[in-house]
């Protein structure tokens, strides 16, 4: 699994794990969800998820023919991601959240 992003060089965890910087490329085990997070000095976290799929010659009954081939099937994937720069909130939006903030922290807690 190869994983880019723009710009590069973003700092990339998969399921939890620090694997790189962009652009990295890590073998998987596994089909199935992966967490992806991407940091960038500078720049939004991305958290999101990767989707690898199984490919058809993994499923009934083309799984025993593809094992039967004289080659081997090597499964690469690649994923590119957009990381957006990092706009600093306003003063106003600051004040509503720490207003909202400490109104959550003086509530009692429930039960």
């Amino acid at each position: 699994m190869t994983i880019t992003s723009d710009p590069p060089g973003a700092v990339v965890y998969v399921s939890n794990v620090e694997v790189g910087r962009t652009p990295v490329t890590i073998p998987f085990l596994w089909y199935g969800d992966y967490d992806v997070i991407l940091r960038l000095e500078g720049h939004n976290t991305l958290t999101t998820h990767a989707q690898i799929n199984m490919p058809i010659y993994e499923y009934p009954p083309f799984d025993l023919l593809s094992e039967m081939a004289p080659w081997t099937y090597r499964d690469l994937r690649y994923l590119h991601y957009k990381l957006m720069p990092l706009t600093p909130p306003n003063e106003e939006d600051l004040i509503q959240r720490a207003q909202a903030m400490e109104k959550r922290n003086l509530e009692p807690v429930k039960r």
